[in-house]
Protein backbone atom coordinates (compact mmCIF):
# COMPACT_ATOMS: atom_id res chain seq x y z
CA UNK A 1 0.00 0.00 0.00
CA UNK A 2 3.29 2.40 0.50
CA UNK A 3 4.75 1.96 -2.95
CA UNK A 4 1.36 2.44 -4.76
CA UNK A 5 0.99 5.65 -2.50
CA UNK A 6 3.90 6.72 -2.94
CA UNK A 7 3.86 6.35 -7.17
CA UNK A 8 0.13 7.75 -7.06
CA UNK A 9 2.21 10.86 -5.12
CA UNK A 10 4.69 11.56 -7.48
CA UNK A 11 7.06 14.23 -7.08
CA UNK A 12 4.80 15.65 -4.18
CA UNK A 13 7.00 12.85 -1.96
CA UNK A 14 10.16 14.97 -1.78
CA UNK A 15 10.59 16.41 1.59
CA UNK A 16 6.89 14.97 2.51
CA UNK A 17 5.24 13.21 5.35
CA UNK A 18 3.75 9.97 5.02
CA UNK A 19 1.06 9.20 7.69
CA UNK A 20 -0.52 5.83 8.04
CA UNK A 21 -3.20 4.32 10.35
CA UNK A 22 -1.67 1.07 10.83
CA UNK A 23 1.37 0.16 11.78
CA UNK A 24 4.00 -0.66 10.38
CA UNK A 25 5.48 -4.47 10.61
CA UNK A 26 8.11 -4.74 8.86
CA UNK A 27 11.45 -1.80 8.34
CA UNK A 28 10.61 -2.16 3.68
CA UNK A 29 7.94 0.19 4.14
CA UNK A 30 9.82 2.55 5.83
CA UNK A 31 13.06 2.35 3.19
CA UNK A 32 10.33 2.67 0.19
CA UNK A 33 9.31 5.93 1.28
CA UNK A 34 13.13 7.46 2.10
CA UNK A 35 13.83 6.32 -1.74
CA UNK A 36 10.46 8.33 -2.74
CA UNK A 37 12.08 11.45 -0.81
CA UNK A 38 9.67 11.39 2.38
CA UNK A 39 11.14 13.26 5.49
CA UNK A 40 8.63 11.94 8.21
CA UNK A 41 6.74 9.28 9.08
CA UNK A 42 3.45 9.28 11.87
CA UNK A 43 2.05 6.27 12.33
CA UNK A 44 0.20 4.43 15.44
CA UNK A 45 2.97 1.76 16.39
CA UNK A 46 1.83 -1.30 18.47
CA UNK A 47 3.99 -3.76 15.85
CA UNK A 48 6.32 -6.77 17.78
CA UNK A 49 8.60 -5.17 15.32
CA UNK A 50 8.15 -1.57 15.86
CA UNK A 51 12.08 -1.78 16.99
CA UNK A 52 12.98 -2.45 13.51
CA UNK A 53 10.70 0.32 11.71
CA UNK A 54 12.64 2.81 14.22
CA UNK A 55 15.98 1.39 13.45
CA UNK A 56 15.64 1.56 9.58
CA UNK A 57 13.97 5.45 9.88
CA UNK A 58 16.92 6.26 12.26
CA UNK A 59 19.52 4.69 10.13
CA UNK A 60 17.62 6.60 6.72
CA UNK A 61 17.64 9.91 8.63
CA UNK A 62 13.80 9.86 8.66
CA UNK A 63 11.75 11.33 11.63
CA UNK A 64 9.16 8.94 12.81
CA UNK A 65 6.30 9.55 15.54
CA UNK A 66 4.55 6.71 16.92
CA UNK A 67 0.89 7.88 17.92
CA UNK A 68 0.06 4.87 20.29
CA UNK A 69 -3.55 5.49 18.69
CA UNK A 70 -4.84 2.84 15.79
CA UNK A 71 -7.77 4.18 13.54
CA UNK A 72 -8.98 1.25 12.64
CA UNK A 73 -10.22 -2.17 13.75
CA UNK A 74 -10.10 -5.64 12.45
Amino acid sequence: AVKIALEEAGEATNGGFLASDGFFPFDDSVRTAAEAGIEAIIQPGGSVKDKDSIAAANELGLVMVLTGIRHFLH
